[in-house]
Order: structure tokens, then C-alpha cells, then sequence
């Protein structure tokens, strides 16, 4: 009897161990992602810092503004004040001469859901003339965006115009793939924690985009002339 006590008390310290040994492993390796993702934010913050402007009167002039797409209408129903803030921070460079064409690039590749062309609209209706807005359908993610702008529409200096998290993302991927980008924080409505969540894993996944993945867009296709 002792003997059967003596060798059960043996197989669960040796389960003991083996569990307690992966979970410090896993706890270490837990540790180690999560100061990954804080430096990646640090290192995409630090990067974008002074290339980042809050007054359309201080901020250079560039001959075209990037639009980076969002939907136009909020999950509770009305506008987006994402939407609204940016197309208005954009018609407002327009107006100051501090831009003179306008990109909106977005999300359309479902029937139906097409923010290019909802941007466009809202950019008419504000005051901007049609025939400055390029509308780029394949703006699937703020990658693709940044790295269309120089592959098909042929510019190597832009202004991108979103909220602030939103650009210093988008301005640290222009950079490391030689688009001297500068961009506008437009107003942030609010920044939850679950966007906060997201915007933290996104940064991290810009890194990765640069370094590791040598990621591509998932569309190209035939260059856009844009007139000036």
C-alpha cells in the first residue's frame, strides 16, 4: 500500500513539474510578445512624430492629399464622424491651396459598399471640384493605400489626411517604402479600448509588414495618370 502511494505521489509531482515548467515557458513567451508589441508601437509613434500636423495652415503644401477610407455610416446608423472629420480636414487643405488633388482610397470589393465613391461625393458636395478627386478602389488596407499611391498613381510625395493613430501608421509604412509622406491629424471623435486594442496590433503588423513579411498589396494593376 505504501509502495502504490509512493509511486502515485511520484507521477503527479513529475505532472506537476511538466505543467509547471510550460506555463513559465508560456508565461516567457507571453512576456517577450508583449514587449514586441509595445516597442513596435513605441519604435511606429517615435518614427511618425514630426511628420504629423495638426493645423492645416502650419503643414506644407504637397499637390496631393491621400484620403485613407472609412465607412460613411456609423454601426448605430447616421455618419461616421471619422468619415465627416477627415473629408472635412481634406476639403479645408483644398481650400487653403495647401493641396490640389485628392485621392480617396478605400474598401470595394463588396457590391454595394463602395467608400471611394462615397468620399468622392461627400468631397463634391462640400465644394471640391470632380475633376480634382481620383477615386482608388483597391484601398483594401492602409498598406495597400500607401503603396498605391506611389505604384499607380505615380506620386513620391503626399499628404494623407485620417486621425492621428490612423497616420502614424500610415506615414511610418510611406516611409520605409520611399514616399516622402507628411500627413493631417483630423478630429477624433473618440478612441475606445477596444480601437485602442486593434490600433496596437496594427502597428505591430506594420513592423512585421516592413521587416519580415515584405508584404505586397493585393492589387496593382495598370498605372493612373493623375493631372495637376
Amino acid at each position: 500500500m505504501d509502495s502504490l502511494t509512493t509511486t502515485n505521489l511520484s507521477m503527479i509531482d513529475r505532472l506537476f513539474l511538466f505543467v509547471r515548467k510550460w506555463f513559465q515557458l508560456g508565461l516567457f513567451f507571453l512576456t517577450l510578445l508583449m514587449f514586441g508589441i509595445v516597442l513596435c508601437n513605441r519604435s511606429v509613434k517615435d518614427y511618425s512624430r514630426e511628420f504629423l500636423y495638426t493645423s492645416s495652415k502650419e503643414i506644407p503644401a504637397n499637390s496631393v492629399g491621400l484620403v485613407l477610407g472609412t465607412s460613411k455610416f456609423a454601426h448605430k446608423g447616421g455618419i461616421n464622424p471619422y468619415f465627416q472629420y477627415r473629408l472635412e480636414t481634406a476639403y479645408e487643405l483644398y481650400s487653403l491651396g495647401k493641396i490640389k488633388h485628392l485621392i480617396v482610397s478605400g474598401d470595394n470589393h463588396v457590391k454595394g459598399y463602395n467608400e471611394p465613391q462615397q468620399m468622392k461625393d461627400y468631397l463634391i458636395d462640400l465644394g471640391v471640384d470632380s475633376s480634382d478627386i481620383t477615386m482608388d478602389y483597391a484601398g483594401f488596407r492602409t498598406f495597400d493605400s500607401m503603396i498605391r499611391v506611389k505604384e499607380i498613381f505615380g506620386q513620391n510625395q503626399v499628404t494623407v489626411v485620417s486621425q492621428q493613430f490612423h497616420n502614424e501608421r500610415a506615414i511610418y509604412l510611406a516611409r520605409k517604402n520611399g514616399i516622402e509622406a507628411i500627413a493631417i491629424n483630423a478630429r477624433t471623435p473618440w478612441y475606445s479600448p477596444r480601437m485602442r486594442v486593434r490600433e496596437y496590433l496594427a502597428k505591430c503588423k506594420a513592423v512585421l509588414d516592413v521587416y519580415v513579411l515584405k508584404t505586397t498589396p493585393k492589387f496593382l494593376g495598370e498605372k493612373i495618370e493623375i493631372s495637376l
